[in-house]
């Protein structure tokens, strides 16, 4: 803002209503002949001003979390924490006076500052196309890798390094993480906050390598503190209280957990594994408290039939293929009779790309076996409501029903066949499909719960971890191709 332009925003804002309202007319253009001027009265919203124009502004606008003044003063914190002639302890200290200040302010005012973080702190365009031309210039010459250094240098933004200045601070690796899972509700309302994100995103994955973290396992001796958290934190199937929990720790059961040195006491990710003489077709019999326990002599198999994430804030840092490379390892060393690692895991997109796509399915389905489905269906014109129709108690149909023999090729073909954007279409299947292994087998009526039957009218499947294969598995995804077992590939469309 100009000197001129800030006096006569002042004086404006002394002056008596009427004749601010006097000059503020005079001073706005005429409404157009053929209609009325545009004015809140007239039914029209006031658009709302970017950070520039309100840390411009001088007077701040009804709506607006943070006025001008104390926009402005937020800014000069935040970039006090960045400033070249501040060291890294001061910076720290500084970093750590804003994240005391944001605890106390409105979900309204950290907006702003997250605002303030994604739009205020970026790369000098100008330096960056200065830096481009140099190292244009250079390649192909000894000056290349010298020219290339600089270039790098020159697009990283200030917001970096405000972040490593929070990360100094004792609590500023939890008030980042947290900060992210806060906002990321937003992203998709509010595009500007997109390079805030991208940046912390990136941050994260350097700061939570898998090299830095300590795999752990959880028994029903740790602290009640950490087993409380991996009640509040399980993500596939519920634990209805602290028996369902003892029974997820028990001696034929292992429990591991990634952490972090500087979120101590928290874990990142965990995975549960039953240890049986079988591989597992229904997590029912897993969760009773009133099963016995598996005589670990005889155990063969490792079932993990629960991985979760736990904070949100570090969505787009996968510690999963570590996570199960690691804890294989600590099972073999413990159990070296071991044979098989397997999930069973959920099909959670199953039933809403089902109702999506029925109609297709029925069309790729070969006459004859249209024709068993009508009869057993009892209808004369078959069509994709008729094989939708009460989808609750599908898991009562028995082994000979064409019906279900319809379901479950429709879960093949889900699983191994349908793809977006390059990648099978559902999440779990992508985790594990990343990460090497293959689509063993599905299993019908295996989760009765209300959120099984949601998912996937009750189905589950079973991903098989052939160590030997893994490098092999993902290449023929990468390929185009879901690594499968025989009877997946022959069963769908």
């Amino acid at each position: 803002m100009n000197t001129s332009t800030w006096i006569a925003r002042t004086v404006s804002s002394l002056l008596p209503d009427a004749e601010r309202k006097k000059k503020a007319e005079s001073a706005a253009p005429p409404a157009a002949p053929d209609g009325p001027a545009s004015s809140p009265a007239a039914g029209k919203t006031v658009p709302e001003r970017s950070i520039a124009e309100r840390l411009d502004a001088t007077l701040p606008r009804k709506g607006e979390a943070m006025a001008p003044r104390t926009l402005r003063r937020t800014l000069e914190s935040l970039k006090a924490i960045v400033d070249p002639g501040i060291g890294e302890v001061e910076g720290g200290r500084l970093a750590g006076a804003v994240i005391k200040s944001y605890a106390a302010m409105s979900p309204e005012q950290r907006r702003d500052v997250w605002l303030l973080m994604s739009e205020r702190f970026v790369a000098d365009p100008k330096q960056v196309k200065q830096a481009q031309a140099r190292f244009s210039a250079a390649v192909g010459t000894p000056d290349e890798a010298a020219a290339e250094v600089l270039y790098r240098r020159a697009t990283v933004s200030p917001r970096r390094r405000l972040l490593q200045r929070f990360s100094a601070d004792p609590a500023g690796i939890r008030f980042l993480v947290d900060l992210r899972a806060e906002m990321l509700v937003h992203l998709k309302a509010d595009r500007r906050l997109r390079a805030l994100d991208v940046e912390m995103e990136y941050m994260f994955s350097t700061w939570f390598d898998t090299g830095f973290l300590e795999l752990r396992r959880i028994s029903w001796d740790s602290p009640a503190s950490l087993v409380e958290k991996l009640i509040r934190y399980e993500a596939v199937h519920d634990v209805r209280g602290w028996d369902d929990m003892k029974n997820r720790l028990d001696s034929d059961r292992r429990c591991y957990a990634f952490f972090h040195p500087r979120l101590e006491g928290e874990p990142l990710i965990f995975v549960e594994v039953a240890l049986l003489d079988h591989m597992a077709s229904e997590v029912m019999p897993l969760l009773d408290v009133s099963a016995g326990n598996v005589d670990l002599n005889k155990v063969n198999t490792a079932i993990f039939y629960s991985i979760s994430n736990t904070q949100a804030g570090l969505k787009g840092v996968s510690f999963g293929d570590s996570l199960i490379k690691r804890v294989v390892e600590a099972l073999h060393d413990e159990f070296p009779r071991l044979k098989t690692y397997a999930t069973l895991s959920p099909i959670p997109g199953l039933r809403p790309w089902l109702l999506r796509n029925a109609a297709r399915l029925l069309e790729l389905t070969p006459p004859k076996e249209r024709e068993q489905l009508a009869q057993a269906l009892q209808v004369e014109d078959l069509q994709a409501q008729h094989l939708l129709a009460d989808l609750d108690r599908v898991h009562e149909l028995d082994a000979r029903s064409p019906r279900r023999k319809w379901l479950l090729r429709a879960a093949s073909q889900y699983l191994a066949s349908e793809w977006q954007d390059g990648k099978p279409v559902d999440a779990v299947a992508r985790f594990h499909l990343g990460n090497g292994a293959r689509v063993e087998r599905i299993n019908w009526a295996a989760d009765l719960s209300p959120r099984g039957l949601r998912q996937s009218c009750g189905m589950m499947v079973n991903y098989l971890y052939d160590l030997k294969r893994l490098d092999k598995h993902r290449a023929a995804l990468a390929a185009g191709t879901v690594p499968a077992s025989r009877t997946i590939s022959s069963q769908h469309f």
